[in-house]
């Protein structure tokens, strides 16, 4: 992980206030919350809307800190423990990361896109783990805080950092991507996810693409080539190697073969014809995702038996197409950790093809931050429903009532089942299982859909 004494980092970035009674202090990785501080660490502290980090600077202290920023803006600094006054402590937290990623002797891969870009991530960090040391975004840390972080909990030997982008606005990704400076980015597709913030998914395209913007001279950049607005947006970039994947035959590499079970899905690819890979993860959505990571492994020289390898071990993050079981016997996929109306209907699609099942069942929630269509979103999810392919639809929250009203237009209406409170959902659902049903929960982690799957698994 990161390690410096405290006179380096002053002169990093460039530090005014006298610490010279404890430059030879050394600092080792950083910490944003006093409650997992670790010895030697460097405490960062923020202003929130209740909350002045600043507050805790003390505390992080006698909690094993070495050294804490100070926001210059903030007064009385402390002068009896090391605090290191900067203009702003995000800003020198970002000045740490790309200083830190710059010293390092490793490749870096951004990932970004609407939908998948967790999972990508895991199948790109498992793919490249088969050759390298690799080490990748961990939880949701993938914003303005959390990626530099990232970055500065790097072990100094890493080879490879693949590293996850979110953005809620323009100019986030850019950012981020300035700060890692990836040797390879992938943008996995453009839905509708923050469509409140950015207004269309041509302006959510236009954000996504700017990861290229700290894409080294000779990196690749691999995107979603089926996607209009994607071919659309690349017609702008200088950029020296592109590369797509996707259905379509059209790009560097699609799938020429697909055979799927309830344990994953078996490929091939106009890359390696013959070969057949094993992606022990549910939804033709994901081979997509696996065609991004075969791309990037193929830039990065592995073989297409290492390919196969990274694959078929592969272990997703939690509550992304997660196959677990409940109390009864029932199969749940808990896929609750976000949604977008494409990510919905992939998921949907998905449980229709699924078979061995007596009764399908749908448990789906609002889909946040989708602007001013929103309510249309939700209906057009409920009529995309099958009744011959699904049995029963559950829905929770204000949004997903809106599902459910979608859903009558074509299903009866004992058979679609509306609440706004998790305990009446859990006890119905219950009610009527009798353990050989399989039952897809999604929604936008806002609504923690996986409250009820506890309930069924307790």
């Amino acid at each position: 992980m990161f390690e410096k004494t405290i006179r380096e980092i002053c002169t990093i970035l460039d530090v005014k206030n006298d610490l010279s009674a404890f430059d030879s202090v050394v600092v080792r990785g950083v910490s944003i919350d006093t409650r997992k501080i670790e010895s030697g660490n460097l405490f960062v502290p923020f202003k929130g809307e209740n909350v002045d980090g600043h507050q805790f600077v003390r505390q992080a202290i006698d909690n094993g800190a070495s050294a804490a920023f100070w926001d210059i803006n903030v007064p009385n600094p402390p002068e009896d423990i090391p605090v290191i006054v900067v203009e702003d402590p995000l800003l020198a937290l970002q000045s740490l990361a790309n200083q830190y990623r710059h010293e390092l002797d490793l490749k870096v891969v951004g990932i970004t896109g609407s939908n998948g870009k967790t999972t990508t991530k895991d199948i790109v960090a498992n793919l490249l783990s088969v050759k390298y040391r690799v080490h990748k975004t961990q939880g949701n840390y993938n914003n303005h805080i959390g990626l530099p972080l990232t970055i500065l909990s790097l072990p100094q030997d890493s080879e490879v950092a693949v590293l996850e982008m979110g953005m809620s606005g323009f100019g986030e990704i850019e950012l981020l991507s300035n700060i890692s400076q990836p040797d390879a980015a992938i943008i996995t597709n453009i839905g509708e996810s923050h469509l409140q913030d950015l207004g269309s998914r041509e302006g959510i395209a236009k954000a996504k693409l700017e990861i290229v913007k700290g894409l080294k001279p000779d990196g690749l950049f691999a995107y979603y080539g089926d996607e209009p607005l994607l071919q659309s947006g690349v017609r702008e970039l200088d950029l020296n190697h592109m590369e797509t994947f996707g259905r379509s035959e059209s790009n560097t590499i699609y799938p020429t073969k697909i055979e799927m079970n309830n344990q994953g899905s078996y490929f091939e690819t106009s890359l390696a014809e013959g070969e057949t890979f094993f992606l022990p993860v549910l939804g033709q959505h994901n081979i997509h995702n696996a065609l991004a990571g075969i791309l990037i492994a193929r830039h990065f020289g592995l073989s297409v038996d290492e390919m196969k390898e990274g694959l078929q071990s592969l272990k997703l993050t939690q509550m992304r197409m997660e196959m677990v079981e409940g109390k009864k016997g029932e199969s749940i996929i808990n896929d609750a950790y976000n949604a977008s109306p494409t990510s919905m209907k992939a998921a949907i699609g998905l449980v229709s093809e699924l078979e061995g099942f007596r009764t399908k069942i749908l448990v789906l929630g609002d889909m946040l931050e989708l602007g001013e269509d929103e309510e249309e979103f939700h209906q057009e999810i409920g009529r995309l429903i099958d009744q011959e392919k699904v049995q029963q639809v559950f829905t929770f929250g204000r949004l997903g009532a809106l599902i459910a009203k979608g859903a009558l237009e074509n299903f009866p209406e004992d058979l679609v089942h509306s609440f706004t409170d998790k305990e009446c959902l859990t006890n119905e659902l219950s009610s009527l299982i009798k353990g050989d049903e399989l039952i897809l929960f999604k929604a936008s982690r806002g609504m923690k859909l996986e409250e009820i799957i506890e309930g069924l698994k307790a």
